[in-house]
């Protein structure tokens, strides 16, 4: 059986957009066929960690057969790939993947959980989710959609650039 996710994917460092290209790329050759993939963002970097790059986001749909623990394996596998060293937290990354929605399904698990418990949040991950599935209704917030929650954010919409990708330049 095949599971409907979304998949966050944020780059400051080194090529940022061939980053995603290879988070991409990797995750499909290990079975996520993806299905949709929004515009490429440039975001202003979150958190207390201020002296570091701006973002590359992008969010990604598709389909997999993994189980939800696989799936994380997946992604840090990716990341680890890519160069990425968790050395501070909401420090600059060669390549962050976060399992943003995996169907309907609410996940509390150690080191896991789902749908991202930031994602209301972020509109990093909200605008290009709306972009390409504004009507997926994110379970745990009583049937609002990704379009609901990208509008109803209060703030931070404005660090937001849509990114003039290789196909647009």
């Amino acid at each position: 059986m095949t599971e409907r996710i979304a998949i966050g994917f944020g780059s400051n460092m080194g090529d940022r957009e061939a980053n995603l290209s290879f988070g991409r790329e990797e995750l499909a050759r290990h079975g996520v066929r993806w299905t949709a993939e929004s515009p490429i963002y440039e975001t202003e970097p979150v958190g207390p960690v201020a002296d570091q790059p701006p973002f590359l986001n992008q969010v990604v749909i598709g389909e997999t057969s993994q189980p939800p623990e696989t799936l994380l394996k997946m992604c840090l596998a990716v990341e680890q790939a890519r160069g990425r060293v968790r050395m501070v937290h909401w420090g600059p990354r060669t390549l962050d993947l976060d399992i943003l929605l995996f169907g309907d399904r609410n996940i509390r698990e150690a080191g896991l959980t789902v749908p991202h418990p930031e994602m209301g949040n972020r509109a990093f991950v909200l605008v290009p989710l709306a972009d390409i599935a504004p009507d997926w209704v994110v379970p745990g917030t009583t049937g609002k959609t990704a379009r609901k929650l990208r509008d109803e954010l209060a703030m931070g919409r404005e660090g937001i650039r849509l990114w003039p990708t290789s196909d647009t330049k």
